[in-house]
């Protein structure tokens, strides 16, 4: 049977969590879904059917993240999955590429999305943008450096997490655009972050959190989780898990780490998803007590290259001939010349000889600034034309604090 494709309607929901859980092995808890649901747009997705039965589907979250220079519309790509009885048939394909043409088409230039398998999403023009690392910190010597900021003005005030929202929620806000990848919260986005559930604990007790503060008003909070745990000897052996962290400026955000690291009865803190310069790395006196890894963050593709190169800021100026290979959205395939200074770009077709020609995937790998361009042109997937010009396009594209996306969507 021929398989079609069209929006997933509101009264399809119990065959989309049937893909979800066959297509990645797992149950969704009744919580979970009700929280998936609570961020879907369903005139945004995408399904697969085969007659009355729906065996694939995508959907798209409308964001509004930050890149370079301030913020964009951005396509939150979500919730990709095919019935594992309907592989190797072509349906990802065809999802992913229609899904690309409706982006477009409604006029977002930029799509991003978090990875299940790092290896699919570079077949459709995806490219790593971001990364994030976790740490495993045993809270024993863990000083800071002397130099650590602090300021005595700064007090912390323990706070009950669904009473302190709004504190949340006015902090992450304000710092949301200096990072690029960081992304605006809608309510149901922040009924994730502070979901509670049972299931959400994993073993651990539930969320915690903690605001500093001076007279002026808040200036950071953290949100985590203790599990209270013992050795055969009655020594203390808890962990702290940290939800997330933000702080205004340096003081609070070393307060904030340090509280987290002197908690009586904890033996280690466990941070995932932190991003890829977290100033802790520079506040402990041996960085090495991080035990730190390194994980793939976002995956940014360029659906529009000529409005998406031109809708972020540049730390250089730069004057480029760009030939980019783009398989899937056919109109990026040709030649750009972007032309920009630290006050605005132009992006524009041109028929003049490439400086240099790359893979759509290796634009939007660096699109967010965190990817510098020597790499891909060692691995020999970006050739450049004319001397220079990689190192002057990749000194224009980067830019800090490095990208992150702080929560998966």
């Amino acid at each position: 049977m021929s398989i079609s494709l069209r929006p997933v309607t509101e009264s399809e929901w119990s065959g989309w969590m049937t893909v979800e859980e066959e297509a990645f092995g797992a149950a969704v808890p009744p919580h979970r879904e009700k929280l998936f649901r609570g961020t879907t747009e369903f005139d945004r997705s995408l399904g697969a059917f085969e007659g009355d039965l729906l065996v694939g589907v995508t959907s798209v979250d409308s964001l509004t993240m930050t890149v370079p220079g301030g913020p964009i519309p951005v396509g939150g790509v979500t919730a990709v999955g095919v019935l594992p009885s309907h592989r190797r048939r072509g349906i990802l394909s065809s999802l992913m590429t229609r899904q690309l043409a409706d982006v477009r088409e409604r006029g977002e230039a930029v799509t991003a999305l978090y990875a299940s398998e790092a290896a699919i999403y570079g077949r459709f023009g995806y490219g790593r943008a971001a990364d994030s690392m976790f740490f495993t910190i045993p809270t024993s010597g863990t000083a800071f450096v002397r130099n650590a900021p602090a300021d005595p003005a700064l007090r912390l005030r323990v706070v009950r997490p669904d009473e302190a929202r709004s504190v949340f929620e006015k902090i992450f806000e304000t710092v949301r655009g200096d990072r690029p990848g960081l992304y605006e919260r809608t309510p149901a986005r922040w009924d994730v972050v502070l979901s509670d559930h049972e299931a959400d604990q994993r073993g651990a007790g539930p969320l915690r959190a903690v605001v500093v503060e001076d007279d002026d008003g808040p200036r950071g909070y953290a949100i985590f989780r203790t599990k209270q745990s013992f050795t055969d000897h009655d020594v203390p052996d808890g962990e702290v898990r940290l939800r997330e962290l933000y702080g205004l400026d340096p003081a609070a955000y070393a307060l904030l780490w340090r509280h987290l690291l002197d908690r009586d009865l904890m033996s280690h803190v466990k941070a995932s998803y932190r991003p890829s310069d977290d100033p802790l790395i520079h506040l402990l006196a041996e960085p090495r007590r991080l035990n730190a890894g390194w994980l793939d963050d976002l995956w940014i593709r360029l659906v529009d290259v000529e409005r998406a190169l031109a809708a972020r800021r540049y730390s250089a100026p730069v004057d480029v001939v760009i030939e980019v290979e783009d398989t899937v959205c056919p109109w990026n395939a040709r030649r750009w010349r972007l032309s920009a200074d630290t006050s605005g770009a132009r992006c524009t077709p041109t028929e003049d000889p490439a400086d240099l020609t790359l893979p759509v995937a290796v634009l939007g790998a660096a699109y967010l600034g965190g990817r510098p361009l020597a790499a891909p042109q060692a691995a020999g997937v970006l050739r450049e034309s004319r001397p220079g010009a990689v190192r002057e396009l990749s000194t224009a594209m980067s830019w800090e604090p490095a990208p992150w996306g702080g929560l998966m969507f």
